[in-house]
């Protein structure tokens, strides 16, 4: 086999940034590292991309390995690559996030790898550049949410208005007038309400809706300019 010459080889892995929403509270799923360097300390769920794969089988196989899924919504972010980032060999690391609803796939989640989630707010030191890659996953979330309703992926096939507000306000660290908020999601036309109440939160409760999503695909740009002054939020 004919190789570069003068080329020093790097390795190339991925790591996933797990988004998740209980109902309540934006998390992320971190694991502990099993192994040295950094051995014990919190960190990303990643691997090495194996040479009978590309990078986004690679981040598919990871995902799998920790939660059991498959089909999930997952995006590349970017390339993380400073020469020291990984302090035992040269690594370059693309990152991905994902969404999953956390009730629906929290039994599937692997022991394995002391898998723990935490809220946005309460993160503990990582490793290498992770909190990095974390900020960057949250800003691209953040300007794929004012343009694209994709945040009902974190969500289960039916949800309530105030459950979704929780999300959004987790999502861009603000606080939304609710009655502005129902007022402008109630106008997408993309919900459907059903018969149900969720009764946990008070007596009255709060109806349940489902996403309609032969309207969503109609409607895609309904959530324009969902979130107010979105410029200011994005950052």
């Amino acid at each position: 086999m004919t190789r570069y010459s003068g080329q020093t080889r790097l390795l190339v892995a991925v790591d996933c940034i797990i988004f998740g929403f209980d109902g309540q509270d934006l998390k992320i799923l971190l694991i502990q590292r099993g192994f040295e360097p950094e051995k014990n300390k919190w960190s990303l769920m990643g691997g090495f991309v194996q040479p009978d794969e590309s990078p986004d089988e690679a981040a598919t196989r990871v995902l799998k390995e920790l939660t059991g899924l498959e089909g999930v919504y997952m995006e590349q972010i970017q390339a993380f690559g400073h020469p020291g980032r990984d302090p035992q060999e040269r690594t370059i690391s693309i990152a991905y996030f994902a969404l999953i609803d956390i009730h629906k796939y929290e039994k599937q989640i692997s022991d394995q790898y002391h898998a723990e989630w935490f809220t946005l707010n309460n993160i503990p030191p990582l490793i290498f550049d992770h909190t990095d890659m974390i900020k960057m996953a949250r800003k691209k979330l953040r300007y794929k949410a004012a343009i694209h309703p994709i945040l009902f992926e974190l969500l289960p096939g039916k949800f309530t208005v105030p459950q979704l507000q929780n999300l959004y306000q987790g999502i861009y660290d603000t606080v939304l007038d609710k009655r502005n908020f129902s007022r402008k999601l109630m106008s997408t036309g993309l919900l459907v309400k059903q018969q149900e109440k969720d009764k946990a939160g008070s007596k009255k409760g709060a109806f349940y809706f489902k996403l309609d999503k032969k309207q969503y695909k109609k409607k895609f740009q309904a959530f324009l300019n969902f979130i107010p002054n979105p410029d200011n939020l994005l950052n």
